[in-house]
């Protein structure tokens, strides 16, 4: 219900393009009769309806002029297609190269997309984008009958809890630690204390006796 397409057309019913306020290069180079400018043109008609009205009558104000669409009108996004295309058989993301240059009294740009070195497909249209969307739907002409559908995404597992581990139980003789065994000191003279063997820690980089 909510595209660039479905709203310049409700735009054009209503002649929005002859009340826009554009300067002379973009109305010369045929801005009053872009899709994008009728779009928001439209868009700015329903906000002014809601801040005069309220909610309810845009609602319907909208859905009314909505119902008098002959059919519904889809927004191709052929350039995030070609993204998809492109990055699966390439691995690359396509870029753009567009240029403007007058015809006549208007502006044409043209747009060549690539994926890597070799072009893919060239569009032409009123406006930037316009161009751009044409060089990848014809991009994807060329491309989408030798490339497989991606494949659909698994199921997710179902995960099931696992059940718990049964603690070991502790044999009697890990139970109870084994008594210590007593190293008895040799006996010194009377008068002399027991000689103990002198520990010291050995520090980083020395040798192992």
């Amino acid at each position: 219900m909510v595209n660039t397409n479905t709203l310049a057309l409700l735009g054009e019913q209503l002649d929005l393009g002859s009340y826009l306020y554009l300067g002379k290069g973009i109305a010369k180079g045929g801005g009053r009769n872009l899709k994008s400018l009728l779009a928001n043109a439209f868009e700015a008609v329903l906000g002014a309806v809601f801040l005069d009205a309220g909610y309810d009558a845009a609602y319907h104000y909208y859905l009314d002029r909505y119902r008098s669409v002959p059919s519904p009108l889809r927004d191709e996004n052929f350039k995030g297609r070609l993204q998809q295309v492109a990055q699966e058989r390439f691995g690359e993301t396509p870029v753009y190269d567009s240029e403007g240059a007058r015809v006549g009294s208007r502006r044409e740009y043209t747009s060549v997309v690539f994926a890597g070195a070799e072009p893919l497909g060239t569009g032409h249209g009123a406006s930037k984008q316009e161009a751009e969307q044409e060089a990848a739907h014809a991009a994807l002409d060329s491309l989408v009958g030798s490339v497989t559908e991606m494949p659909a995404a698994k199921p997710a597992k179902t995960r099931t809890r696992r059940a718990p581990r049964r603690k070991r139980e502790a044999s009697p003789s890990a139970a109870e630690p084994s008594p210590a065994e007593v190293v008895p000191l040799h006996a010194a003279p009377e008068g002399r204390e027991p000689q103990v063997a002198e520990t010291r820690s050995r520090q980083f980089g020395e040798p192992i006796d």
